[in-house]
């Protein structure tokens, strides 16, 4: 039997994050991922372009987070923010680039440039990953946890639980971390879909399906009272209506578990439209998922569980969520930074190394704005919403 400082349970954006993490602190550390290869959400993220972030100040980024999201994620956001992050990368040999909305992307804007730049580091940085390791079970012992896989165990002193929601399962998010999660004590959020798109009256789509109609407002209404804002594209499917404004609508309608919804698009030229959604698309067509560990039983300061001593989350596998745009990688990014800078102080190493000062993407963030909000017309064209 193996044993290591700390077991990383799950390959995607925020365990690969947390593996790269524990090397530069000189962690002894294992990544498990029960796919035949790390990341397979992330390549999916912003049309496989992985729009890593949003060009703003942490400020901002967790006005936009909203309750009780925001607050639960201020620690790790100042502690590793989106300027932080886009001087990571390029620190690590990828720089960024700021497109239009302050969305922020490699400046290859491809996917997999992202994920190797990730392997490379946990190479370089002697942290082993083991794929085709899905976790049967994971137990405490006296001195820290024993984790079952299909062809070894291994025992660590810690483990950060990174397995994500449960959207998109052929990537490998199936829930498995939130039940270890509730057989150690801890409750679970119901899931609802989040950042997906809306189910209408076929009527509302008849001779206009593929149409995209680029920067619109939408209000959204809850027992006929409006609750929200948003702002983005709007796009006809053959199953309903999506784009980025449609999406971030869903969002909030779940994070509120909102009933009785109705939405108001607003177009450039001043019409206005009514959708009545029957529904949401399902969870396991969401870019997101609402739902997951609860926060009130996680300390935002370190991630580490009120309820089993040397467990640590990171990313979606918490109730954690935010709006397309960058948010929710920013998310999974800082969250692991932060449990692994927890876990490497009391293992007595050192904090991270500083980064460089200039090192970033093309242009600096303006604090306190998201110029989603306001923004020239420009012409439209075909796009799906990223994560």
């Amino acid at each position: 039997m193996s044993k290591t400082d700390l077991i990383i349970i799950g390959g995607g954006a925020a365990g690969l994050m947390a593996g790269v993490a524990a090397g530069e602190l000189g962690l002894k550390a294992l990544v498990l991922e029960r796919k035949h290869k790390p990341g397979r959400k992330l390549l999916m993220c912003g049309n496989a372009r992985c729009n890593l972030t949003t060009n703003i100040s942490e400020e901002r980024m967790l006005q936009m987070f909203g309750e009780p999201v925001g607050p639960f994620l201020d620690p790790a956001i100042r502690a590793f923010s989106p300027s932080m992050l886009q001087r990571w990368f390029a620190a690590n040999g990828l720089k960024t680039v700021v497109k239009t909305g302050n969305k922020v992307y490699p400046h290859t804007e491809c996917a997999s440039d992202v994920l190797n730049l990730f392997t490379d580091q946990l190479r370089d940085r002697n942290v082993s990953l083991a794929c085709s390791s899905a976790v049967q079970s994971l137990e405490k012992t006296k001195n820290g946890f024993r984790v079952f896989t299909d062809n070894f165990v291994v025992e660590g002193s810690y483990v950060l639980v990174a397995t994500g929601g449960i959207s998109y399962p052929k990537t490998g998010s199936v829930g498995d971390g939130q039940e270890w999660a509730k057989k150690l004590g801890h409750s679970v959020e119901p899931y609802r879909a989040g950042l997906v798109g809306f189910e209408v009256d076929p009527r509302v789509l008849k001779g206009r399906v593929g149409k995209v109609y680029e920067k619109v407002l939408v209000d959204v209404f809850a027992d006929g009272r409006p609750v929200a804002e948003t702002r983005g594209v709007y796009e006809i499917e053959k199953w309903g209506v999506g784009g980025t404004a449609l999406t971030d609508a869903s969002r909030i309608v779940a994070r509120n578990n909102l009933k009785k919804v109705s939405l108001v698009v607003k177009f450039l030229d001043g019409k206005t439209e009514e959708i009545v959604p029957l529904g949401m698309r399902g969870v396991k067509e969401a870019m997101v998922t609402v739902g997951g560990v609860a926060l009130r039983e996680v300390d935002a300061r370190t991630l580490e569980s009120k309820v089993c001593s040397g467990l640590y989350f990171a990313g979606e596998v918490l109730d954690v969520d935010g709006p397309t745009g960058g948010y929710n990688l920013q998310a999974a990014f800082s969250t692991a930074r932060l449990a692994v800078g927890a876990i490497g102080q009391r293992c007595g190493k050192q904090a991270y190394p500083p980064l460089p000062a200039d090192a970033r993407g093309d242009r600096p963030p303006r604090r306190g704005h998201d110029s989603r909000e306001r923004k020239r017309p420009g012409k439209p064209r075909r796009r799906k919403p990223g994560r």
